[in-house]
C-alpha cells in the first residue's frame, strides 16, 4: 500500500516500558516506509522526466519533415509545440511536490516525538529527584528518631545500673555488719561458758 502524507501525520507510535520516547524499532520501521515511498517517487520522477525528454525529442523529430516545405510559415509549425511543454511541468513538479511534503511532514513527526521524549524525560528525573529527596529526609529523619530512642535507652540502663551498684554496696554492707554482728555474739557466748562454774549449771 503506498504511503501518503496523511499516513505520516496520524501514525501513532507505541510507548515502551522502563525506557523514555518511543520503540526505536517500530519507528525505524516506519522510516524505512518513507524511504522506499521516497525512493519511488524519485524513480516515478526520472521516468517522467525520460518519457519526456524522449516525447520531446520524438516530436521534434516528427515536426521536422513537416517544417521542410512550408519555409514560409514557422510560426504555424510550433505552435503545437508548447502544449506538453506548459502540461508537463505541472506533471513533473507534483511527485517533487509530494516528497518535498512527506519530507516535511516526517521532520515535523520526529520533531515532535524528540520534544514530547525530552518532555518525558524531564518530568521522570523530576518525580525520580522529588522521591529520592523524600526518601532521603525520611530517612533521616527515621535515623534522628533512632537515635533518641538509643540515647534514652542508654540512659535508662545507665540508671538501672547505678540502681544495682548501690544495691550490690549496701548489701555488701549490710552482710557484712550481720556477719561481724554474729561473730561477736559468739566470742561472747563462748567467753561467758568459759567463766561459769560447774555448780552454776546443775552439775
Amino acid at each position: 500500500m503506498a504511503l501518503t502524507p496523511d499516513d505520516v501525520v496520524t501514525k501513532q507510535f507505541q510507548h515502551v516500558r522502563f525506557k523514555e520516547g518511543f520503540d526505536p524499532d517500530e519507528v525505524d520501521d516506519f522510516l524505512d516506509e518513507i524511504v522506499v515511498e521516497w525512493r519511488k517517487t524519485i524513480a516515478e520522477n526520472e521516468e517522467l522526466k525520460t518519457k519526456l525528454a524522449a516525447y520531446e525529442s520524438g516530436e521534434a523529430a516528427a515536426e521536422a519533415p513537416a517544417e521542410a516545405p512550408k519555409v514560409e510559415e514557422p510560426v504555424v509549425a510550433e505552435t503545437p509545440a508548447p502544449a506538453p511543454v506548459a502540461s508537463t511541468p505541472s506533471h513533473d513538479a507534483e511527485p517533487a511536490a509530494q516528497s518535498a511534503g512527506i519530507i516535511e511532514l516526517a521532520q515535523r513527526l520526529h520533531d515532535e516525538h524528540v520534544a514530547e521524549g525530552k518532555a518525558q524525560r524531564d518530568q521522570l528525573i523530576g518525580e525520580a529527584q522529588a522521591q529520592a529527596a523524600s526518601i532521603v529526609a525520611e530517612a533521616e529523619q527515621k535515623g534522628r528518631e533512632e537515635r533518641a530512642r538509643l540515647e534514652k535507652e542508654r540512659t535508662t540502663l545507665e540508671g538501672r545500673i547505678t540502681e544495682l551498684r548501690n544495691f550490690e554496696r549496701d548489701y555488701r554492707s549490710q552482710l557484712r555488719s550481720y556477719i561481724e554482728g554474729q561473730l561477736r555474739d559468739l566470742d561472747t557466748t563462748a567467753t561467758s561458758s568459759g567463766s561459769t562454774p560447774v555448780s552454776a549449771i546443775g552439775l
